[in-house]
C-alpha cells in the first residue's frame, strides 16, 4: 500500500522545492518513489518543471497535462489513480493556498483510505503566513478546501537567496507556537545545505539544496 505524504502550504512557502527534495532523498535510499504535482492553479515553481532532474534520480513523476506553455490551461492524468495502488512512497506536492487545495479534495476519500501524513509548509517571511495566527487562519482554510487535516508542520521559513543562519534561528519561536495553537508536531525545520553545519544547535533540522529558484536567482 502507498505511504503518501502531502505537501501544502501558501504560495511561495517553498513546498515544491520540499518535496523535490524528499522524493529525492526518497529515491537515494533505494525505495520505489512517485512524486505527484497536483498544482493545476499556478502555472510558476511546478514540480514537473524539474522533470529530468527527478527522473534522473528514479523517481517516477505524475503531473498535469500543460501544453508548451506555462499558461495553457492544464488537466490531471487518469494516471493518478494508480498511486493508490502503489506499493512505495506517494510525494504529493500540492497547489498552494486553499485554492489549490481544493483539487486534492477530489481524492480525499481515496487518500484516507490508504492513510496519509500531511505536512503543513510555514514561512515567517511570507505574507499572510508571517504570524502564528495567520499560519493557523491559513491551515484551516486549506483543511476545509481538501478535506483532510493536516499532521504535523515543516518550518521551512527563508529568504531565498538572502537567507541566513539568523533568519532561520528567528523562525523557530514563530514555528514552535504556530504548533502549539494548531495542536500538532512541528516535525522538523529546513535549511539550505550549505547553513545547515551552522545550525547544529537546532533540533530536527533537515538540510535540503534549493532546486526552485526565480528567474532572476
Amino acid at each position: 500500500m502507498a505511504n503518501i505524504k502531502l505537501i501544502c502550504g501558501h504560495y511561495g512557502c517553498g513546498k515544491t522545492n520540499l518535496a523535490i527534495n524528499m522524493a529525492l532523498d526518497t529515491a537515494k535510499k533505494g525505495s520505489p518513489v512517485i512524486l505527484v504535482d497536483l498544482d493545476i492553479v499556478n502555472p510558476y515553481f511546478r514540480s514537473s518543471d524539474y522533470a529530468d532532474l527527478i527522473k534522473n534520480a528514479g523517481v517516477r513523476i505524475i503531473a498535469p497535462n500543460f501544453g508548451h506553455t506555462n499558461l495553457d490551461l492544464p488537466s490531471l492524468p487518469a494516471e493518478i489513480y494508480s498511486i493508490f495502488e502503489f506499493d512505495g512512497d506517494v510525494i504529493i506536492d500540492v497547489g498552494g493556498d486553499d485554492v489549490g487545495s481544493t483539487v486534492l479534495g477530489r481524492f480525499s476519500k481515496q487518500i484516507e483510505s490508504c492513510g496519509y501524513q500531511m505536512l503543513y509548509v510555514i514561512n515567517k517571511h511570507r505574507v499572510m503566513t508571517a504570524s502564528p495566527e495567520e499560519s493557523v487562519q491559513m491551515l484551516h482554510d486549506i483543511e476545509s478546501a481538501c478535506r483532510l487535516k493536516a499532521t504535523g508542520i515543516v518550518n521551512n521559513s527563508h529568504l531565498k537567496q538572502e537567507t541566513t543562519k539568523q533568519t532561520i534561528l528567528e523562525s523557530i519561536d514563530y514555528a514552535k507556537e504556530t504548533a502549539k495553537q494548531l495542536c500538532i508536531p512541528l516535525l522538523f525545520t529546513t535549511a539550505p545545505r550549505y547553513l545547515a553545519k551552522d545550525l547544529r544547535e537546532i533540533e530536527y533540522l533537515y538540510p535540503i539544496d534549493v532546486y526552485v529558484k526565480t528567474l532572476w536567482e
